[in-house]
């Protein structure tokens, strides 16, 4: 087919639907199972969903980085034959999403889990090995890559413990206090476009 904007647009609008609908799905299903396996060794919930939210921040980084340094390598190979029509920029995005083969995500797994290890946020048994939780990491990283192939990319808010509670931002979690203004601790991350949310993430508040 013939490249034109309007179909690059309409192809991009596609792929950004279906994105944050998987991002989505990882909230209601692979979330919930992370939780399930985390409190067969932690009986601390809020230490249960701490991890979970370290996890998701933590791949999304990793996937990043991981996207940068691919999208480097392309654009400089690319940039050998490239006559246009559209521009390197999205020549190498095309690129990148009809080769995902391109991305190791199970290297981007390790260095979450690794980063996890060792974060001072997490006290749990010594027992636990974040590994059991890496079918959750995988997805993660898998949708947070492919969010940077978009034009303009997908990426999650980073929050504070203390914050205040912004309610365009987080939906409060049921067993929250409904009169405090600020955030004890995130239980999933905000997905933003541009500064703006398009998917709220969820808190706990309390006093």
């Amino acid at each position: 087919r013939t490249w034109s904007p309007a179909r690059a647009k309409r192809v991009n609008a596609s792929r950004r639907a279906c994105l944050i609908a998987r991002f989505g799905c990882i909230f209601a299903q692979e979330r919930l199972d992370a939780e399930c396996t985390l409190r067969t060794f932690i009986c601390n919930m809020e230490m249960v969903q701490r991890i979970i939210y370290i996890a998701a921040v933590e791949s999304f980084r990793a996937a990043k980085m991981a996207f940068w340094k691919i999208k480097i390598h392309v654009k400089e190979t690319l940039a050998l034959n490239h006559m246009g029509p559209g521009s390197l920029e999205a020549a190498a995005l095309d690129y990148i999403v009809s080769h995902k083969d391109l991305y190791d995500v199970f290297q981007s797994v390790h260095e979450v889990i690794c980063s996890m290890s060792t974060n001072p946020v997490i006290s749990c048994p010594a027992v636990v090995d974040f590994i059991v939780i890496s079918s959750l990491i995988r997805e993660l990283c898998s949708v947070a890559f492919l969010m940077q192939t978009l034009a303009p990319p997908l990426d999650i808010a980073f929050g504070i413990d203390g914050e205040l509670f912004n309610r365009t931002m987080y939906y409060r979690s049921f067993d929250s206090d409904f009169s405090a203004p600020y955030v004890a601790y995130h239980i999933w991350p905000a997905l933003m476009e541009n500064g703006f949310v398009i998917v709220k993430g969820e808190v706990v508040t309390k006093k």
